[in-house]
């Protein structure tokens, strides 16, 4: 089964809420299926001008590389090499920072959650919170 409109919608509703209850600076959210499209985008009053791109490409990296982008935060220190010939593939859209986080059913990828506007630590928590308390499993990697 496929990630739905529907349940996109509610994930990304789902970590304004939370972003909220944590206190956070506003973040832009940006939910993504498993071939890497976007399907909702939403972004909280005061968010700066390239948070959409940021988001998204979070969320791209998780999903192309098939890991949450803190792992390839932590490979992005070990191979930098890789990582930026990965970035140079993707047109530059490729963020590798913490808060790109896969959304998982049966272990199967059906997208992706890319926050931004916090910490990336914040960022992370945020979408695996939102994840979770929409029934599905969070791989922040």
């Amino acid at each position: 089964m496929d990630l739905t409109l529907e349940e996109a919608r509610a994930m990304a509703e789902s970590c304004l809420r939370i972003a909220t209850e944590m206190k956070l600076k506003p973040i832009t959210v940006a939910v993504l299926d498993a071939a890497g499209h976007l399907k909702v985008l939403l972004r909280q009053d005061g968010t700066s001008t390239l948070r959409p791109e940021i988001a998204q490409g979070k969320a791209k990296g998780a999903i192309a590389l098939g890991m949450g982008s803190r792992a390839i935060f932590e490979r992005a220190k070990e191979q930098p090499y890789f990582v930026q010939a990965l970035n140079g593939l993707t047109g530059g859209a490729l963020v590798p920072v913490p808060g790109g986080v896969l959304i998982r059913r049966d272990g199967r990828i059906l997208g992706a959650v890319g926050i931004t506007g916090d910490t990336s630590d914040n960022d992370e928590a945020c979408a695996s919170r939102a994840i979770e308390a929409a029934g599905f499993s969070a791989d922040a990697g």
